[in-house]
């Protein structure tokens, strides 16, 4: 939201040019202001207690704008707060920031919330509550410009009252025969500055008055853009934030629905969101569980390939053994492999016995291998069991 501070520069700019103007014709208006002191001043101090008071409800809109912007803040962060979790216990928080007098009953409404969620009925009720709190403090800017006009029209008033008394005994005083030329013109001299002091209160009232106005009018007008400005994009934020309800259902025309009703379809749609959210994490665990299918269907395939084989050479080793079971037969029975009798020389005992290491190692290879194959083939069934278990859960 824009910063309130740049309708204060504003406002301290005019005051420089007024109180400019005010140094340039600082004698005539010391004589003017000395016509009345007591009305006079009072007319200057309703003036300054209105400037500080439109300067108040300017500054006032800064710890309400500080409040939005710390609420967005925090409303930004929540975002993050899922994804940090996981890799730190502390996750950030937002600056606190003093509860605001402005915008208290949405403050009220939005407390320990993530986030905002009010039907249209409610975000017009506090739009108006805030419009008319804004209204209400105007009140006193626009009574106080009111007043300067009202104590300027009484100076006026009281001065001509004044100015027509006093001319009242001027003429009254007035002895025309009989008397020295001289000494009459003196006199009426001495009876005219009644009526010109009042006329000088009549005027320097007027002119302190209206031109008081002015000044808080142009404040007044400036407080007002700023109040405005805070207003619309106040509005605009909770338009974006909000989550409406939907249209108005009449049967005349003028009757919206009813309390419960709108509940019940707000509670509906929020049911709504979360079976989408459901369903969106359902199709991601989907994906992930074919993905898994496809990888455990290679490695099934590079299994299989890895029996057939092992099958092939365990059937040529069971082809190499039927042909050596006559040779060894007969060197069991005692005779030669070249058909002769006779004792075994030990050339054909280490023959003998290297082949029996040879098939004692190839069978104990056999042996590992399908171990391992089975255990390759239990750690992804457990994969697989664990995929669907999680699918399931979802």
């Amino acid at each position: 939201m824009s910063n309130p501070h740049r309708f204060l520069l504003r406002m301290g700019l005019f005051l420089l040019a007024v109180f400019g103007a005010i140094a340039a014709v600082y004698q005539p208006l010391l004589s003017a202001f000395m016509a009345n002191a007591a009305l006079n001043g009072l007319i200057v101090g309703v003036f300054f207690l209105g400037m500080a008071y439109n300067f108040r409800q300017v500054i006032q809109l800064g710890p309400e704008v500080a409040w939005i912007e710390s609420f967005r803040e925090s409303h930004s962060l929540n975002a993050q707060r899922s994804q940090i979790a996981s890799t730190t216990s502390t996750p950030p928080k937002p600056k606190s920031t003093p509860t605001p007098r402005l915008l208290a009953p949405l403050a009220a409404m939005v407390a320990g919330r993530q986030e905002i969620k009010l039907s249209a009925m409610a975000l017009r009720s506090v739009l108006d509550g805030i419009a008319s709190r804004l209204d209400e403090q105007r009140d006193i800017s626009r009574y106080t410009i009111g007043l300067l006009v009202f104590l300027g029209l009484l100076g006026t008033f009281w001065g001509l009252l004044d100015t027509l008394g006093a001319i009242r005994d001027v003429i009254a005083n007035i002895q025309i025969g009989g008397g020295d030329i001289n000494s009459m013109f003196d006199e009426l001299k001495r009876g005219l500055e009644a009526p010109l002091s009042g006329m000088g209160t009549a005027f320097s009232s007027s002119l302190f008055g209206l031109a008081g106005s002015l000044v808080l009018g142009f404040l007044d007008l400036t407080t007002g853009q700023a109040q405005n400005r805070f207003y619309t994009e106040l509005e605009d934020w909770l338009a974006s934030l909000a989550k409406l309800s939907g249209g108005t259902l009449s049967a005349d025309g003028d009757q919206t629905v009813p309390a419960y009703v709108e509940a019940l379809l707000e509670q509906t749609a929020e049911s709504l969101e979360n079976l989408q959210r459901t369903m969106a994490r359902g199709e991601e665990t989907r994906i992930h569980t074919s993905e898994a299918l496809s990888q455990l269907s290679e490695k099934m395939s590079t299994i299989t390939d890895f029996m057939q084989t092992e099958q092939v050479i365990m059937k040529k080793l069971a082809e190499t053994h039927m042909e050596l079971k006559p040779s060894l037969e007969k060197i069991a029975g005692g005779q030669g492999i070249g058909g002769g009798s006779g004792e075994m020389d030990d050339a054909t005992r280490g023959h003998i016995r290297n082949i029996d290491l040879a098939v004692s190692r190839m069978l104990e290879e056999s042996r590992t291998g399908r171990e391992e194959l089975v255990g390759q083939v239990r750690s992804e069934i457990k994969l697989l069991a664990r995929t669907m278990a999680g699918r399931g859960d979802v």
